[in-house]
Order: structure tokens, then sequence, then C-alpha cells
């Protein structure tokens, strides 16, 4: 009885251990092919799965990430023969993994040596200038027929790049030259045009400086042209205001005589000194009344008298007044 117990007991630990080892976790991003019996049976996806022993096992398991491969350079010939080294780098992911496991042996070494082959006939009907020029144009013809190619084995090419283009040294150096010259041109025209840039600065700076000067010549002309005008308006002014106030005093004077109810003598004598102001004016003719006439020749006779015999001026004009 103990041995039957044993066996029994080692019978269970077997079954344990054989049901352990077949219960498979598959992680995500990640397939497993499963075969049964030599043939394939289904794909197992993210999840926990169990397989039968002895009868299914595990062909292969696959990564569905986006995968990067970098391949060495390959010697090319362009259309000018001229042989350059392109290494490239292919952008891929797995989409069907059964035909990724059936369909070819060795899925990356069959990668490169198609890659090699398409950018061997791509390049091969392109110049090196061209060539040089238009790695936009090679990645999306490359990628192109990459992608239709790998499509049977369950493989999409995302994107193929061209890591490096290296022409001989002789072309390099060549190139270097052209490069140089290109810069040392471009170079001289940026310089000749930083020159005449300057030089049309310093003409529109001048330009700026001759209408500033105008406009302070012009501003300067319109303030003298306005203080002579507003000195001729003071001029104008004050003459008005003179003549004004001669014609107010004047009448002034005429109202205190009328006030004063003066002679006919003093009227006469007034009229004589009126007439000796309009005497000093620089009138060439001048109409002499009748009256002032009389009073002029008493003027002139007081006035030689007075020449003659001075100590008996002051008499004579006293004996005139008293006969006033």
């Amino acid at each position: 009885m103990p041995g039957l117990w044993i066996l029994m007991l080692a019978f269970v630990l077997l079954v344990i251990i054989v049901l352990v080892t077949n219960v498979k976790i598959v992680p995500q991003a990640t397939v497993f092919v499963i075969e049964r019996f030599g043939a394939y049976y289904k794909t197992w996806q993210t999840g926990l799965h169990m397989k039968w022993p002895f009868f299914e096992r595990i062909s292969k398991k696959v990564s569905l990430k986006e995968q990067v491969v970098d391949f060495r350079p390959q010697p090319v010939i362009t259309r000018d023969n001229v042989t350059m080294q392109i290494d490239t780098v292919v952008f891929f992911q797995v989409t069907d993994a059964k035909l990724f496991t059936y369909g070819i042996e060795r899925p990356l070494s069959a990668i490169e040596n198609l890659t090699a082959t398409t950018l061997r006939n791509i390049i091969g009907e392109m110049e090196l200038d061209h060539t040089l020029t238009s790695r936009d144009v090679i990645n999306s013809k490359i990628t192109a027929l990459l992608d239709e190619a790998t499509d049977k084995w369950g493989i999409k090419v995302n994107r193929v790049e061209l890591k490096n283009i290296i022409p001989p040294e002789e072309i390099q150096n060549a190139m270097e030259k052209q490069m140089k010259a290109e810069r040392e041109r471009r170079e001289s025209i940026l310089r000749a045009e930083g020159v005449k840039r300057s030089q049309i600065l310093e003409a529109e700076g001048q330009k700026e400086s001759q209408i500033l000067v105008a406009e302070a010549e012009k501003q300067a002309a319109i303030l003298r042209a306005d203080a002579v005008r507003e000195q001729k308006i003071r001029e104008a002014q004050g003459e008005a205001q003179a003549i004004e106030l001669t014609q107010t005093a004047l009448a002034e004077s005429i109202k205190l005589l009328n006030a004063a109810a003066a002679s006919e003598k003093v009227i006469q004598l007034k009229s004589l000194e009126a007439f000796a102001k309009a005497a000093d004016g620089k009138a060439t003719k001048i109409i002499i009344p009748s009256e002032i006439q009389s009073l002029a020749g008493l003027a002139a006779s007081l006035k030689g008298l007075v020449e003659n015999d001075p100590a008996e001026a002051p008499a004579t004009a006293e004996s005139e007044k008293s006969k006033a």
C-alpha cells in the first residue's frame, strides 16, 4: 500500500509539472506561432494559453513592434559611372506572423539583399549631382518597392533612409573646392550688397538732412516774414494811435479855447503855431491865409526889433502887449 501511494503521488506530481510547463503567457506586442503534429495550427495573441503536451509546440515567437535594421554600405554606380558607397536604415514591422514564419527562411538577410538590389537599380538611373540632392526621392522609391516585395513575407516596410552617401575621394575633393568657391562667391555677393545698402542708407541720410535743412530755412523765412508783418502792424498801430492822440489833443485844445472865450488875436496866434508846425513838414507848396500873413509880418517886425536892440525888446514887447 505505501508503494501504491507513492506511485499515485508521483503521477499527480508529473501531471502538475506537465500542466505547468504547458501553460504559456503571451506578452504585449508579441504573438506565438503554434504547430500541431508539425503543421501550422494557430497564432496565439496576448494573454494566457495552454498547449497540449507532446502534440503541440511553439514554432516561433514573433515581435509585432517596429524594428530598425542598419545595413552596411553598399557599392552603387550612377548613370555617369561614379561608384559610391551608400548605407541604409530600414524600418519595418511584422504584420502576419504565419507568413513571416513560413514565407522566408532568413527575412533580415532577404530585406538587406533586396534593399541593395533596389538601391542599385534606382541610383543607376540617376547622375551624381541628382543623387546627392534627391535623398527624399530615393527614400520614397525604395520604401515603395520594398514594401511591395516584402508583403508576401508578412512584413511591412514603413520607411527607408539613406544614412550616408560616400562618393570617391577625388570627387569629394572636387566637391569641397566647388563648395568653397560657392561660399566665396556668396560672400562677395553679400559684401557687395552690404556696400550697396550702406551707400543707399548714406544717400537717404543726406536726402533727409537736405530736407530737414530746407524745412528749417522755410520755417525761418516764415518766421522772418511774420516778424516783419508784425513790426509793420505795430508801426501802423503806433502811427494810428499817434494820429488819434494828436487829434484828441487838438480837439481838447479847441474845447479849452472855446471854454476860455479866447480873443481873435489868441486864435490867430494859435493858427500861426499850427502853420509853423505845418511848415516843418515836407510839403513843397503852402497856401497861407491872409489873416496869418498879417500875423507873420507882425512876428517878423518883433524879431527885427529884438535883434537890433536887445534891451528895448522887452519894452517894445510890453508896449505891444499894452496896445493889444
